[in-house]
């Protein structure tokens, strides 16, 4: 893993500043704190922080070709680089490391724009073609590398994180509301919106040109090489249940081999409890032969912790074990840190228990870690599948008084719950109930429920977004097929469109681990089983409503009987109580202040005020409402964006000289 950065001047600018590169590539040094290395010509300037995993002596950046007419920097890595290695030598490529950086080039220079195609793996890369005068951008499928970019005059800017970009302090660090508007919608900005203005993201799947030969005010091109993709509804399948099991264990098992064998350095696994991280650090286990390190994150509240299941699973695999305790105010104290690096407002404090989690990993002297992220995207383990199945059924007898009792199995307080509790639950998950044809049919609850916290917006805010229509636009970008797939297909389509990358993937997954330069490795999202797993039927995934059915047949072997009947759930932790009280840090007052509130222009300072005094009441009584709880975290995450990455420029850290191993600067660089 790693953090890349650069520019490229456009024609008519100045030769690159190799100062303000330095800048960019100290922003994400923490990102990759082996080493680092520059390369400026004419035009272009490529810098790269480097955590050493694959060919630790022979794999430093930025790379060139033998020529040197192909410059690369690359974050990620490529879990097939050894087979595409044996396949480039057999037409005639000659290597000198071992990386897969160096597989990268060769693989450009065989196979042009499309050898992205042939990756597995985790990855953002940018490829400077000096010969061609062009750069190409690129980022894996599922978005789990982070890759941004904008113009600003005469420069065009890329980095694995938005602050490289604001190193340069004449480029206008103000908020996009549109990204804004997202986040209080989706709960995330969705690629290529940002919470910034004029920064981009580039969407999963896609690859980017900016080509100087083309015209004199050249223009990137963006051009998308995958995405989900499903079966027509009721579309007939040769496999079994067995045989699907069998083939996703099959899958399972080799990705995750590869993210063990694939590295120079040892691989932990997190642990949660659940049977997604369970199974995939039993597939871990099985995959080395040496010792298996597993770390989890245990909650003093006893509503968020897992322990018992953990530790089940500690006994089963043998493993060393580590385990951090967290709490609300340590989540609290850690929070300004969680969005500086997650560089997005967050309406749960979910990210940060995962910060303070890699920080013990890394503290025990690892640089990478299994997950199990991803599962419940492709195999249909969320509660607003199951619950928008139970809601699909209701709607088709919308006046039926029982079936919407079946949301009782889903959520049992609600069976126990008084009459007036049940019926503003049963208001709102009837919403939409008789759109059966609506795309967005199964989160039409959720995205209305975070949408009414824009009631925090000030009227700049509001009038602002008044004429965009999120939702909407979202939906006008489906795919082509789309409306032919099953109910379940789209949700799942949905949420990995906004949710797995822009927060799962972001907020709770890259950034939080490389916080503390570790990288995560997702077996789930190797696109060999992603696009396995979208072939299968829905009833395979979802059985009435038993989430992850065929993954559970799967597990059956591989984790303990109590972790597969466990009932789910989801991870979650602490909210708002820790920011407020005797006990808040002292930043909370601050940045939600009267005079900061209305500096950064977001929110209406009488909403703002209202709102945190009605969660201090909430929580002296203890009784705080999940609305309520979102809002403050979005108000206050929001603030502390503007605080950490506008209000000031953000810091970045100086180049370490001895660690520039790559240092190329061309004739008449500056």
């Amino acid at each position: 893993m790693c953090g890349i950065a650069g520019y490229i001047g456009l024609p008519g600018s100045g030769p690159p500043d190799p100062g303000l590169l330095k800048r960019m590539v100290g922003a994400v040094a923490h990102r990759g704190p082996d080493e680092f290395g520059i390369y400026a010509d004419a035009v272009a300037a490529l810098g790269h922080a480097r955590l050493s995993i694959i060919d630790l002596s022979g794999g430093m950046q930025p790379m060139a070709n033998e020529d040197r007419s192909v410059w690369l920097v690359f974050n990620g890595e490529i879990f097939n680089h050894v087979e595409l290695q044996a396949e480039l030598e057999a037409l005639g490529h000659r290597f000198r490391t071992r990386s897969d950086t160096e597989v990268l080039l060769h693989a450009y220079e065989a196979w042009g724009d499309r050898f992205v195609e042939r990756l597995n793996g985790q990855f953002a890369l940018a490829i400077w073609d000096r010969k061609r005068q062009r750069l190409l951008l690129t980022r894996d499928r599922l978005g789990i590398r982070p890759l941004y970019h904008a113009r600003y005059g005469k420069r065009f800017y890329f980095a694995s994180e938005v602050k490289s970009i604001f190193a340069d302090t004449e480029f206008p660090r103000r908020f996009d509301p549109e990204g804004i508007d997202q986040v209080f919608t989706f709960w995330t900005s969705v690629a290529p919106a940002t919470p910034f203005e004029g920064v981009r993201e580039l969407r999963p799947g896609h690859t980017l040109v900016l080509d100087l030969n083309t015209v004199s005010d050249p223009a990137p091109v963006e051009t998308e090489y995958w995405r989900p993709r499903f079966p027509e509804a009721g579309a007939a399948c040769d496999l079994s249940l067995a045989d699907a099991t069998s083939g996703l264990l099959d899958r399972l098992r080799e990705s995750t081999r590869l993210r063990m064998i694939r590295s120079d350095v040892p691989v932990g696994s997190y642990l949660s409890g659940g049977i997604d991280s369970s199974l995939i650090a039993a597939l871990g286990r099985q995959a080395t032969d040496g010792e298996f390190r597993t770390f989890s994150i245990r909650f003093s509240d006893a509503e968020f912790d897992e322990t018992t299941y953990q530790r089940m699973m500690v006994d089963l695999l043998g493993s060393h074990h580590h385990e951090i305790m967290c709490n609300g105010q340590e989540i609290a104290e850690s929070f300004p840190d969680v969005i500086a690096h997650g560089e997005r407002p967050v309406l749960r404090t979910a990210p940060a228990p995962l910060f303070l989690l890699s920080g013990l990993v890394r503290e025990n002297g690892f640089k990478v870690v299994l997950t199990g992220e991803g599962s419940d995207e492709i195999l249909a383990g969320y509660d607003i599948f199951r619950e928008a199945k139970v809601r699909r059924f209701w709607g088709r007898n919308p006046q039926s008084t029982w079936r919407p009792l079946l949301l009782d199995r889903l959520y049992p307080y609600l069976a126990r719950s008084p009459v007036a509790s049940r019926a503003m639950a049963r208001k709102f998950f009837g919403q939409g109930i008789e759109q059966l044809n609506d795309p967005a049919f199964s989160h039409r609850p959720r995205w209305g429920s975070a949408a009414n916290l824009k009631r925090m917006f000030s009227s700049d805010t509001a009038s602002a977004v008044a004429g965009i229509d999120a939702v909407g636009r979202l939906l006008a970008d489906l795919p082509e097929d789309a409306a032919g797939w099953d109910p379940l297909s789209m949700a799942q389509y949905l949420e990995v469109r906004t949710l797995l990358s822009g927060y799962l993937l972001s907020s709770q997954g890259d950034r939080m681990l490389m916080a503390h330069s570790v990288e995560g490795r997702f077996p789930f999202l190797d696109h060999h089983v992603v696009e396995y797993c979208n072939s299968l039927p829905p009833r395979y995934k979802l059985r009435v409503l038993d989430e992850k059915h065929v993954l559970k047949r799967c597990a059956a072997e591989l984790v303990p009987q109590e972790i597969l009947d466990r009932p789910k759930q989801p991870y979650r932790a602490p909210d708002a109580p820790g920011f407020l009280g005797e006990k808040a840090p002292a930043y909370v007052a601050d940045v939600l202040s009267d005079a900061a509130v209305e500096q950064a222009g977001v929110f209406e300072v009488q909403q703002v005020r209202r709102l945190v005094a009605k969660c201090e009441n909430g929580v002296l009584r203890h009784k705080l409402s999940n609305t309520d709880n979102m809002a403050f975290i979005g108000v206050l995450s929001t603030q502390l964006l503007w605080d950490r990455l506008i209000r000031t420029p953000p810091e970045s850290a100086s180049l370490d000289e001895r660690l520039l191993k790559t240092q190329v600067l061309e004739e008449g660089v500056h």
